[in-house]
């Protein structure tokens, strides 16, 4: 698996919760796993149910087996103090800009500048190391922004490193690339069977590979069971009124003559029989859109209790089992 694992998704397709999920899947068996939120929204704290998370990275999770989830929510603005420090030692200086507001105007007016720090602290995270030479992180785990800006933000080091042809900022932005091109990074796209979050997952794919960033599984959620398949809803179609109410008849749910509770169940049967097969059909042609990708491809179900901590470690769980760590 590579080390630094970004998920991107189309708003409201659970991208936050398949990198909470991931990242615990990652670190089961006494791995280190980083959960980096670049997008200030601390949905990362809502999911593990503690307080909002500062700019310093914090345990919040035990994975099975020992394992431990950090998590970092990256602020721009000291991410640019950092980056100051860095390459020019400006240390007070730098914190006295920031009492100005020259720290919060830079990240403002350019927001390149934003994703160059953001995908620059999560990359440092993916390279640092210990005293005794072990990487501090098994992995680390991106919950980036939406795909219709994922190629963009992650790509936005190249148009830096062309601009600044020497000195530090080039250096960084190629190092920065040099991580995210290479396979030690794999960007995920978390969908729903839906034709929009598809269509826009099949673009960000497209996308992904034009710039030569690398595209690593795609992730399904919120995905129902399937209760007919195509066959049981022909056959659904085909049978005639009579013999579906003396079935139901016969299951104990009434008479089947007319008038009776099995005949009148009838109507209401094949009403939801045929909202279901117009589901159906839908979700396979988008899944048939999805397999055209040419990708690993990976579902997670609906939670019918809602998602909650528990429901977090299940999904993990499923990653795992599904090959994901």
């Amino acid at each position: 698996m590579s080390r630094l694992q970004v998920v991107s998704g189309k708003g409201g397709t659970g991208k936050t919760t398949v990198a909470a999920a991931l990242a615990l899947a990652l670190a089961t068996e006494g791995k280190r796993a980083l959960l980096v939120e670049v997008e200030g929204r601390q949905g990362i704290a809502q999911l593990f149910e503690t307080e909002a998370l500062p700019y310093e990275e914090r345990k919040i999770a035990v994975a099975p087996g020992g394992g431990e989830v950090y998590a970092l929510a990256i602020d721009p603005e000291l991410a640019l103090l950092d980056y100051l420090q860095m390459f020019y030692k400006l240390g007070g200086a730098g914190r006295a800009l920031k009492k100005l507001g020259a720290i919060d105007f830079a990240t403002t007016i350019a927001p390149g500048l934003r994703d160059v720090l953001l995908t620059g602290k999560a990359c440092e995270a993916v390279r640092r190391k210990e005293k005794s030479g072990r990487f501090t992180y098994d992995y680390v785990v991106m919950d980036a922004p939406p795909t219709g800006r994922i190629t963009r933000f992650l790509n936005v080091n190249d148009e830096v490193a062309g601009l600044a042809k020497i000195g530090p900022i080039h250096n960084q932005a190629q190092a920065v690339m040099r991580v995210l091109k290479s396979p030690e990074t794999a960007v995920h796209l978390v969908t729903l069977l839906e034709e929009m979050p598809v269509q826009e997952t099949a673009d960000g794919i497209a996308e992904l590979r034009a710039a030569k960033l690398p595209v690593g599984r795609i992730i399904v959620t919120m995905v129902r069971p399937a209760l007919l398949d195509g066959v049981d809803l022909e056959l659904a179609k085909a049978a005639p009124r009579s013999a579906i109410a003396k079935s139901l008849s016969s299951a104990g749910l009434g008479g089947a003559r007319r008038g009776g509770l099995a005949e009148r169940l009838v109507d209401p049967l094949l009403q939801q029989a045929g909202e279901y097969a117009e589901r159906y059909t839908l979700e396979t042609e988008q899944r048939s859109v999805l397999v055209e990708q040419d990708l690993p491809l990976h579902e997670l179900p609906l939670l019918a209790e809602g998602l909650d901590l528990a429901g977090l470690y299940e999904l993990a769980a499923l990653l795992r089992k599904q090959g994901m760590s």
